[in-house]
């Protein structure tokens, strides 16, 4: 089973969920508004209909560059992570929206922003539960300065509250995370964590190198120690998990949901010819597993 869902900012950085029975896909247009479609099946989420749930309120610092929102139920109430900024990308950072229901296609509202006390530039934050914990981990920089994007961890208290320090658990160190991306200076970068928990062994699935570039790949963060917070507890594949050398262009930014019966994982690509750029994208939907560090597409 294989879902494309074709052309711009809508195929970008795709989460999906399995939720009572139905699939949603949260996503940004023109990284202005952030939309959620429902179905029934994967396959009927390419045709569905668009339902807006949030716009910003104007002339705020998280009014505009709304990027890659993540949309979660946490205890029976929805909520979308999402970075966003005043125009000017030094100033992003995490922001959580909530409707205060069950019902993921109800209008959203801002709750906050999501940060530890460094509040430091911050993007692609993901939510995620392990052993009773809530944790947040994101992309950041270490400093003010983009020199390289980091991956970080914090615990929380509630979904809305960052309850301990920021810990670096994954910075760029292989070829494949800092790949020469058509000249773009600081091309080292770690982003887009995803967490995967199968049969009580949590792993990280994230993105590294340029995302506008067929480099653009996925590898694979496996705690192996006790504490999520403790980076020492963390294995890094030494090799991407899905590449180009796999059949995609630059696959990346993925979201992974279990819908009863399969694991699932959605990641966009570039489209077939095209290279740069963050337009020429779609969305993937599939089965998979993760096998010796690897992510395994079930087609």
């Amino acid at each position: 089973m294989l879902l494309k869902r074709s052309g711009g900012y809508e195929a970008r950085d795709p989460s999906v969920i399995f939720h009572g029975g139905s699939f949603y896909h949260c996503f940004t247009k023109g990284a202005e508004a952030i939309y959620i479609t429902r179905a029934n099946t994967p396959e009927d989420l390419l045709g569905a209909d668009e339902r807006l749930v949030y716009t910003p309120e104007a002339g705020k610092e998280y009014s505009k560059q709304l990027w890659a929102p993540e949309l979660h139920v946490i205890d029976g109430v929805c909520y979308i992570y999402v970075a966003c900024d005043d125009g000017d990308n030094k100033n992003h950072r995490m922001y959580a929206l909530t409707n205060g229901s069950s019902d993921p296609m109800k209008p959203y509202s801002l709750a906050g922003k999501i940060s530890d006390s460094s509040d430091k530039w911050a993007i692609d934050g993901t939510v995620f539960r392990y052993r009773g914990q809530l944790y947040t981990a994101w992309s950041g920089w270490e400093g003010d300065e983009n020199v390289c994007q980091n991956l970080y961890i914090a615990k929380m208290s509630d979904p809305l509250t960052v309850s301990s320090h920021r810990v670096m658990i994954s910075t760029p160190e292989y070829p494949w995370e800092k790949a020469d991306c058509d000249g773009i200076k600081f091309p080292f970068i770690n982003e887009g964590p995803c967490a995967y928990e199968k049969d009580g062994r949590l792993a990280l699935i994230y993105s590294a190198s340029g995302s506008w570039a067929n480099h653009y790949c996925m590898g694979i963060l496996t705690l192996c120690g006790e504490d999520p917070t403790n980076p020492k507890d963390w294995k890094k594949s030494s090799l991407p998990a899905l590449s180009a050398e796999d059949g995609w262009n630059g696959p990346g930014h993925c979201s992974v949901f279990f819908d009863g019966q399969r694991d699932y994982i959605a990641f966009h690509t570039y489209d077939e010819g095209k290279t740069r750029g963050w337009n020429n994208v779609h969305a993937v939907i599939a089965p998979f597993e993760i096998k010796d560090e690897r992510i395994i597409l079930q087609l």
